[in-house]
Order: C-alpha cells, then structure tokens, then sequence
C-alpha cells in the first residue's frame, strides 16, 4: 500500500519499507549475510542431477541387456543338453531292449532253459518306459519327428511284449525307431550349431542395442547441458531483470492506490497510521505516517469515525455503517469498511471509506418517492370518499339559499359554500396527484408555451399589476414535451410568485441553453446524457423562505397559503420528474425567491 506524498515521519521503532512501517529486526540482518544457494545456480544443480540419472539409468539398462543375453543362452544350451542327454540315455535303453528281446529270441531256437520272469528283459523295458514319458512334455511333444518316434518307440515296446510278434516284425520296427533315433541325434547335432549362431546374433543385437543406447545418452547429456545453459543464461537475465520489473510494479501499484477514489489507510494494533493513499489524506488534513488516530488528525467528525471504525479488530471484512463528513464546507456521506491484516506479526486493519454522497441523495429521493406513492395513494382513496358526499351538501346549500331570504342565513350559507368549494379544490388536486400520468409528447416551442401561461395568468397580473419581464434566450427553443402539463407546471409557478409579490413587484422568467458540462448536481435530475437542457427561472421579489420551509417546499399538503391545498409544488415536481428533468428553489428571507426548472431537449423515455 501506498501512501500520500506529503512529509511523513516513520515510527521511532522501525523503518521505512515501500512507505510502510516496519520493525528493524536484527535476526533477519544476520540471515541476510548467511551465503545461501543462488537462484542462478540452481539450474546447474538440476543438470548434474539429471546427467548422473541419465548415467546410472543407462548403466543399469545395459547390465539388464547382458543379462537377459546370457540367461537366454544358458537356456537355450541346457535345453539343448537336456535333450541330447534324453536321446543318448533313449539310444542306450533301446538297444538294451533289442539285445535283451533278441537272446531270448535265439535262446528259444536252441531250445535253452529259460528264466521263469525274464528279468532282464523286464528291466530293459522298464527303462525304456520309464524314458518315454520325458517324450511328451513341451516343447518336445509339439515336434512331428518327436511324435513319431514317440509312437513307433510304444509299437515295438508292445511287440518285445510278444515273442511271436517280435520274431515276426521285431527287426523291422527296430530298424525304423532306430533310424528315426538317428535322424533325431542328428538333428540335435545340427541345433547345436544353430544354438551357438543365435547366442552370437544376441550377443551382437545386445552389443548394437548398448551402443545405440550410449549413443542416445550421449544426445540426451548434449541436450541436457544447452538446456541447463540456457536456463542458467535465463535465470541471469531474470535476476538482472527482477530489481526493474519490482520497481514498475511497486509504481503500478502505487498509482492505482493514489488514483482510487476510495480513501484507504492501513493502521496498525495500536491504532498508528502506516500507510494510506491520496485522498485518505484529503480527507483527514491532519494526518501523516506514524501518527496515531486518536490524535488531532482531522475534525471533531472524522476522529470520531477513525475511534469508531477501529474500537475492534476484525477477522472478516465488516462494514463500519454510514458517516457524513464535512468537507471544503460541503457534506459527504462515507461507507467505512474494516478488513483484516497483519501489520508487524501483529493483527491490524485496513479502513476504506467509499464515498456515497450521491447515492445516499438518491436513496433519499427514492424514500420520498415511495412516501409519496403512499401518501397519494391513500389521500386519493380519502378523496374519493368525500367526493360523494360533498356533491350532496353542494346540493343541499343550493337548495337552501334558494328558501332563505334572511341575510344572516345568507352569509351563513356562503362560508359554507365557501369551504365546499376549498375542499372540492382538494379533492381535485389530490386526484391528480394521485393518478398515474402519462406524457402526451409532441415538439413543443418554449417561449410559446410559457407566454400561453401568462396568458392564462392574466387575472392574477391585473389584480396585482405585476409586470412580467420576460428575459428570453436570443434563439428559439423547442423540445420534445407535453405542452399541457408542463403549461399546468408554469401556471402554478407564476401564480405563486404573483402571490407572494408586493403589489407591482415585478416577476421575471428567463430561459437559457445549458450544456451538460455546466449543469449543477441537483437532487431529483435524471437523465443526465450528452444532449444539452434548457433552464427556465421564474425569479420573484417576495418575501423569500426560511431555509425549514423550504426543506419541506415538496412535501404533499404543506402549504404557507391560508387557502391553498399543499400539492400544487407537488403535482409540478412530479411533471418535471417525469419529463426527466430537475427543479431546484432558491430563496432567502425578504430577498426574493428563485424557481430553476432544468429540462431536456431530447425525449424522454420513461413515459
């Protein structure tokens, strides 16, 4: 926050700081000469960093590759042992069996005594059995020469069973399990080969993987080190740039604070102000940086609301209610506000006061409108109700001054007649007041239509012989309006500056075009656009008002006339309203009275 430009002095126990307060704290000067970690070399950091996790992601990306190479091998070689294994131990099983069939088979020709069990040819094909289920499992069991062998390998296990059988196709069936026996340990021989050229070909993918990989990290660190260059070349032209950017922006801010409108201050727990913008110390001429509120900073008012607004601390933004100061001899109408904020580790508030002037006017004007509305609609309801009655007794006092021919009944009669007339004018005038109107508007030319009025005025000038001196803008005026009623507004304004002149006290009206820019603020103008109004005065030389009497000038059924009903001004300011205009009234004690009407010359939209 900012504060104004008028000599300040900082608080004994602290120092300026972007003209705000602050204490001198001796620990924070001690951190300050710590060494720390420059921001500029974090960058670099950050580069080694990822150099040495590029290094160690690809050491251990090519010990896996190694791995995965050798491990592939060992498998591939112990699945070849295994199975050249299997077709040995088969091989040695086979002819075994053949041998073991064959003996009995010649012992059986030389007609020799015989073993009752034949062991040994039990054994040999036990052997064999139990070799031939290692034949049925993967990948073995999925080879066409494997199951082929594995079925002719289980027909001549079945014909060594029988001795008939095998004299018959046991050397044949033999010879073809052995040669398929052959063909497989051929085959392995060949695997073998094939064995040792992939584990070369995995050796060399994993070789040219490895490379590729050293070459990718090698991109990957060149990438890495322009990159930690460029940021540590960015992050000094940043710390080169910081002090300019903090200064434009400190600048930024504080114009916005010193261009707000609103009045804003910062004040501390002990109720010192620490900072605050230009128009806080517009209002409050006293004040300065360090001071205290309570303090004779401003007026007897404007202390008042600085204790008030600041009696408690706040948590959450509060409204503080509604204050009026007085300022260049002028009341203003000020929205105070408190907002948290922690000043020196300690809780203080910010005070803003919004300036509300010319929406309180108007909330007033809105108040009146509305106790206006009510008025009218409850005095035209009144009205209504002794309308009726009134008609009868008009009637009756007829009837009776046509059977009377004594005098006194006769004047009797006429002040009765009298106080009907007076309260039908009532019932009239509030039943205008009351009514909704609607504008009838059409071009209209002023002077015209102000001297149709006087004209209608006539007998009041004679009466009083009062010279009406016309001060007439040089050119034309015509506007956009409803010639009847605004004829009615300038009837009852002549007529009551007549009234209240001496006789052959002159009364002059005078009209003039008045541009937006010298328009005063009036309470009541609306539609205050970019077309330019016309002001028509009708100055008297009267008695004048009292300020009170004037305050109440509007007010329905208020009236300093022993006759008048106190809703002719009504009636005309609600014409002028609803031709968006404005009226103001002007007048002092035995000085004469000033009636200024302001109305503009485009049309109006609200009718």
């Amino acid at each position: 926050m900012s504060s104004a430009t008028n000599p300040t002095k900082p608080p004994p126990d602290g120092k300026v700081v972007y003209r705000r307060a602050t204490p001198v704290d001796p620990n924070a000067a001690a951190h300050a000469d710590e060494p720390r970690l420059d921001p500029a070399s974090l960058p670099l950091v950050a580069g080694f960093a990822l150099l040495l996790l590029l290094i160690l992601v690809l050491g251990n990306l090519s010990v896996r590759r190694l791995e995965e190479t050798s491990r592939e091998s060992l498998e591939l070689e112990h699945h070849h042992a295994a199975m050249t294994t299997l077709l040995l131990q088969m091989r040695v099983a086979l002819i075994r069996l053949d041998n073991e069939a064959r003996d009995r088979m010649e012992a059986e020709a030389r007609h020799e005594l015989q073993p009752i069990l034949d062991l040994r040819l039990g054994t040999a094909r036990g052997k064999v059995e139990n070799l031939v289920p290692l034949l049925d499992h993967p990948p073995l069991s999925e080879l066409p020469k494997w199951r082929a062998f594995r079925a002719d390998l289980a027909a001549y296990d079945e014909i060594t069973k029988d001795r008939n059988r095998y004299s018959q196709e046991g050397f044949a069936k033999f010879r073809d399990v052995d040669a398929e026996l052959d063909g497989l340990v051929r085959d392995a021989s060949l695997e073998q080969d094939q064995i040792f050229d992939r584990r070369e070909a995995m050796q060399k993918a994993a070789t040219r993987t490895i490379r590729t990989w050293n070459i990718l990290a090698i991109l990957a660190g060149l990438a890495v080190a322009i990159a930690t260059i460029w940021q540590v070349q960015r992050r000094f032209r940043q710390t080169r740039q910081s002090t300019e950017s903090a200064r434009r922006e400190r600048e930024f801010s504080n114009q916005i604070l010193e261009g707000m409108v609103s009045a804003i201050a910062a004040i501390d727990r002990h109720d010192r102000i620490r900072s605050a913008n230009t128009a806080f110390f517009r209002i409050f001429s006293g004040a300065s940086i360090g001071a205290s509120i309570h303090d004779q900073v401003a007026s007897p008012q404007g202390v008042k609301l600085l204790e008030a607004a600041t009696a408690s601390h706040v948590e959450t933004a509060t409204y503080r209610g509604r204050w009026q100061l007085t300022e260049n001899e002028l009341p203003h109408s000020f929205d105070v506000y408190s907002s948290p904020v922690e000043i020196d580790n300690e809780h203080g508030q910010i005070l803003t006061l919004v300036e509300v002037t010319e929406a309180a006017k108007a909330e007033t004007a809105l108040r009146r409108s509305e106790a206006l509305a009510a008025v009218g609609e409850a005095a035209a309801q009144l009205a209504h109700e002794i309308k009726n009655p009134l008609g009868s007794i008009r009637l009756g006092v007829e009837m009776l001054r046509d059977h009377t021919v004594s005098d006194d009944a006769v004047k009797t009669i006429t002040l009765v007649e009298r106080g009907i007339n007076h309260l039908n004018k009532l019932v009239v005038d509030v039943t205008q007041f009351s009514r909704r109107r609607r504008l009838d508007l059409s071009d209209v030319e002023l002077h015209d239509l102000i001297n149709s009025s006087i004209d209608l005025c006539a007998d009041r000038v004679l009466e009083k012989q009062t010279p009406i001196e016309k001060n007439f803008a040089a050119m034309p005026i015509s506007g956009h309006w409803d010639d009847e009623q605004l004829r009615e507004v300038f009837v009852n304004l002549l007529a009551n500056a007549i009234d209240a002149s001496a006789t052959k006290s002159p009364v002059e009206i005078a009209t003039e075009f008045v541009k937006p820019d010298d328009r005063p603020k009036m309470i009541g103008a609306t539609n205050p656009g970019r077309a330019e109004h016309v002001r028509i005065t009708i100055t008297d030389q009267g008695s004048g008002m009292e300020a009170k009497t004037q305050a109440r000038l509007f007010e329905p059924f208020f009236t300093t006339k022993k006759r008048g009903t106190g809703l002719g001004l009504s009636i005309v300011r609600q014409i002028i309203e609803l031709h968006g205009g404005s009226i103001e009234v002007k007048s002092e004690p035995a000085m004469g009275t000033s009636v200024q009407i302001e109305l503009p010359l485009e049309p109006n939209e609200r009718h």
